[in-house]
């Protein structure tokens, strides 16, 4: 193998290696005390609020926490409850997307964030492939190909993959389909989207893994496809691998499962829920 080819795949292999540990790092510095005892859900208005003892729980802009669907609210309220001697934000998906949903801090739009999620069809990982080493870009053609037949199939478009250091040409059919059925989802669902869009770099995989399709293991599997194959030739940091997929597997199904439950509304407004620990 050339010496540039060499860097330039070590150097991408050494950066997702590396890249868990700095998170790590920053998750140890972003931890702070339990200072609650129990945690319970009530209700307001056909909404669920979160209750640390007798406080409300609030974003980080100081709004009120209040989600519309009782499923979300148990999975939040559980992620407060698993917390031990110190709170670690970072590990509570749930709670993160509820509060992105909420502040919305970006301000935008639904439609502009559909348009966010479809930018990221020109650095697809599903779409953008490696014509080197010949055995990767056959794994990719093996397991990639087989997804963009689908996704082809299933929304009526037209999506190839390229080896282009520009990657592939998106026609504006094909975004103006997609744009279209995303904005079916409503905003919280949206936030859902984007995070699992920006977890699997891939806006095929999260449509697979949204139909259900895929499931989350083999979406994140995929997702990680050229990173396992230099694992498998380099060697890999054992214990940062394993943090990085099971952080990776953890973020998939929050944000599959927040999509789903916002998308289903599961509500019970009939009597407030009597979850407490």
């Amino acid at each position: 193998m050339a010496t540039g080819v060499f860097s330039v795949h070590a150097g991408r292999f050494l950066g997702r290696i590396f890249a868990p540990m700095q998170t790590i790092e920053r998750q140890m510095a972003a931890a702070r005390k339990r200072f609650y005892k129990n945690v319970s859900i009530s209700q307001s208005n056909g909404m669920y609020e979160i209750n640390l003892d007798r406080r409300k729980l609030k974003t980080p802009m100081s709004r009120l926490f209040s989600v519309p669907s009782e499923p979300i609210a148990i999975a939040v309220a559980t992620e407060w409850e698993a917390q031990h001697k110190e709170i670690k934000m970072s590990q509570m998906h749930m709670t993160q997307l509820c509060n992105t949903a909420i502040d919305n801090p970006s301000k935008k739009t639904p439609q502009q964030i559909v348009d966010d999620i479809l930018s990221f069809l020109e650095t697809d990982t599903i779409c953008y492939r490696e014509e080197s080493p010949v055995e990767l870009a056959e794994l990719e053609e093996r397991e990639w190909e087989p997804l963009l037949d689908w996704v082809r199939q299933r929304y009526d478009i037209q999506l190839q993959s390229s080896t282009s250091i520009h990657g592939p040409t998106i026609p504006k059919d094909t975004k103006s389909t997609l744009k279209k059925h995303l904005l079916h989802y409503n905003h919280w669902s949206l936030v859902g989207v984007t995070s699992l869009v920006e977890t699997l770099k891939s806006v095929v995989l999260s449509l697979a893994l949204m139909d259900k399709h895929l499931t989350v293991e083999k979406a994140v599997a995929l997702a990680r496809l050229e990173t396992e194959f230099q694992i498998m030739r380099w060697g890999n940091v054992e214990w940062a691998h394993d943090m990085e997929l099971t952080d990776l597997r953890a973020r998939a199904a929050a944000s599959a499962l927040f999509i789903h439950y916002n998308s289903e509304r599961v509500t019970t407004k009939e009597k407030a829920p009597s979850w407490s620990a």
